[in-house]
C-alpha cells in the first residue's frame, strides 16, 4: 500500500520544498513530513504534480522507461490550424532531435482558475487551447513543439500524468489517494496495474 498525493502546482512555483532565492515551493502549499515530487512541473507551468513518500512509486511513475503519458492545456498566441495540429502529431524536428508523435486537439478554454497575473487582452488580443499529450519528457518541450509550429505557448496546464487527472483541484490544493498493489517483481513489472481510489 502506497500513498500518492495529487497537487494543482500553482504558476510561478518550484517543484522543490526549498530555494535560496525565495521563490514560492512546495513547502508553501503542502505540508506532508517526507514526500518528494515524481518529475517536476517548470517554474512558469501550473497543473498536476504527483508526490509519495514511496521511492518506488516515485520511479514507477517518474522514470522515462515507463512513459507515463502527460496531457497539457496550452493557451497559444493565435488561433492555432489544422496544418500546425497535423505536424504536432506526426512529430517534428526541435533541436536535441526529433520529437514522438503525439495526440493533440484543438479545445475550448478549460474550466481552471485565471492565471496570476493573467495573460494581457492587449498584448495577446487572439489565443487558442491545444490539448497535447505526449509520452516523453524533455527541458521544455511542450513550449517547444508549439513555437516550431508557429505558435507560441502562453499558458502552460498539466492536466493529467497517466491515469491521475488534475480534476477539479484548485491552485495550491491537493488530495490524497492510497494505492493497493504490490510492488512490482521483474515478472510482473510490464502487466502489475495499480488500482487507486479516492481517500477523503
Amino acid at each position: 500500500m502506497s500513498t500518492l498525493y495529487l497537487l494543482h502546482k500553482p504558476y510561478r512555483m518550484l517543484s522543490q520544498f526549498t530555494d535560496k532565492q525565495g521563490r514560492a515551493t512546495l513547502a508553501d502549499v503542502i505540508d506532508v513530513p517526507g514526500v518528494y515530487a515524481a518529475g517536476r512541473l517548470d517554474y512558469d507551468s501550473e497543473g498536476l504534480l504527483l508526490l509519495s513518500d514511496d521511492g518506488s512509486l516515485i520511479h514507477r511513475i517518474a522514470h522515462p522507461r515507463h512513459k507515463q503519458p502527460k496531457t497539457y492545456w496550452v493557451q497559444l498566441e493565435g488561433y492555432i490550424d489544422d496544418e500546425a495540429i497535423s505536424a504536432l502529431k506526426n512529430g517534428i524536428i526541435l533541436k536535441d532531435g526529433p520529437t514522438k508523435p503525439a495526440k493533440a486537439r484543438r479545445i475550448e478554454p478549460p474550466t481552471i482558475a485565471q492565471q496570476d497575473p493573467r495573460i494581457d487582452p492587449k498584448r495577446h488580443p487572439t489565443t487558442s487551447w491545444l490539448e497535447l499529450t505526449i509520452n516523453e519528457g524533455r527541458n521544455r518541450q511542450v513550449r517547444r513543439m508549439t513555437a516550431h509550429v508557429g505558435f507560441p505557448t502562453l499558458r502552460l496546464v498539466r492536466a493529467a500524468i497517466g491515469p491521475w487527472q488534475l480534476g477539479n483541484l484548485a491552485p495550491g490544493k491537493w488530495r490524497k489517494e492510497i494505492l493497493h498493489a504490490p510492488r512490482p517483481t521483474k515478472a510482473t513489472k510490464r502487466s502489475s496495474t495499480p488500482r487507486h481510489r479516492h481517500s477523503k
